[in-house]
């Protein structure tokens, strides 16, 4: 099951903001799998509109704390964001900025943000109910108990699996991070919650990794807060992805078991990706294929249901990553069972 509504548009150009966060990530994906010859004809199979489900205040003190919760909704939202987006530079001047460019005040880009955290829940649902999901937005691994970052306001993923713990949907989780970078506010968040097990595959070097581990206290630094499993991949070292992380998913399935696994499916470690944070990572196109494969069969496997998220894949080609994955699994799902994927 696929959700997303391709009517409504997603652009961080809507707001002003100069990050290469293409729409067409999106709608180039869903447009390729809509014209398959074979998946085309069975969309309504595949296909499902998200509802209009937003993330509430409660939702959201389930994962952050009450002050920032409050400052999200005051009118320090607007510096929040510029923070969180990091459209103030050092000097002061806006970087990847232009509001006068901006067809919506920068306050309405949160509204937006709490609708696709929603959507993050909708997956997990979904996946519950059919053993799959892929929505098309999610993801926003940086965000911490008391603050956001790395274009994250808030932390859908820990936020989603909390929200279903609370509705008794769910008792454990696994969030199985393939983003370029590491999964830090998700590991912040859930390193003493022992019903979450955090696996993160990610540069070894570089954003959020780039500042002083320990503080002055003599604990790790934020980003530096170990997940369950971590799996740094340094500069060069890219042959060694794949087989690092089946090691890792060995590991993971040996140390505990979950109803349901969260997988943070970024495109950023592709080649082609135009963030330059995502650098010091280089998967191929056929790399970023397998990496996907691999995960997907390991869940299978394990019989566990998987919903997947977007999460980073930045410029013109990110579309690619997701549109050869989305067209494998349902080629997949429809060839080896009659019951819609």
């Amino acid at each position: 099951m696929i959700l997303y509504d391709e009517n409504r548009r997603f652009a961080f150009s809507d707001f002003g903001i100069e990050i290469p966060v293409r729409d067409s990530r999106s709608s180039r994906t869903f447009r390729y799998l809509a014209d398959h010859p074979v998946l085309g004809p069975l969309r309504h199979r595949w296909h499902r509109r998200p509802g209009t489900e937003t993330v509430s205040r409660e939702d959201l003190l389930r994962v952050h704390t009450p002050e920032y919760v409050s400052r999200l909704f005051s009118d320090q939202l607007e510096e929040e964001l510029l923070s969180i987006y990091e459209l103030v530079g050092v000097d002061g001047r806006y970087n990847r900025y232009r509001p006068e460019t901006a067809k919506f005040p920068l306050r309405g880009l949160f509204e937006q943000i709490l609708e696709r955290a929603g959507g993050t829940i909708a997956c997990g649902r979904l996946a519950l109910e059919n053993g799959f999901c892929f929505v098309f937005g999610g993801g926003m691994h940086h965000a911490h108990a008391g603050y956001g970052s790395g274009f994250c306001p808030v932390n859908d993923i820990v936020v989603a699996v909390r929200k279903l713990q609370a509705e008794q949907r769910i008792r454990s989780a696994w969030i199985i991070d393939i983003d370029a970078h590491k999964g830090d506010g998700t590991a912040d968040l859930t390193q003493d919650d022992p019903s979450i097990t955090t696996l993160s595959i990610h540069m070894a070097s570089g954003w959020p990794l780039d500042g002083d581990p320990v503080k002055a206290d003599g604990r790790p630094s934020d980003a530096f807060v170990p997940s369950d499993i971590d799996i740094p991949i340094a500069a060069g070292e890219e042959e060694r992805y794949l087989p690092e992380l089946a090691k890792g998913l060995d590991q993971l399935a040996s140390r505990s078991s979950t109803e349901l696994a969260v997988v943070v499916s970024g495109a950023d470690p592709y080649v082609q990706d135009e963030l330059p944070s995502t650098h010091p990572l280089q998967l191929t196109l056929s790399q970023m294929a397998a990496r996907d494969r691999l995960v997907y069969r390991f869940l299978q496997d394990q019989r566990i249901p998987a919903a997947y998220l977007m999460a980073g894949g930045y410029g013109e080609r990110s579309w690619e990553v997701y549109a050869q994955f989305l067209e494998w699994v349902l080629m997949e799902r429809f060839q080896g069972s009659e019951k819609a994927p």
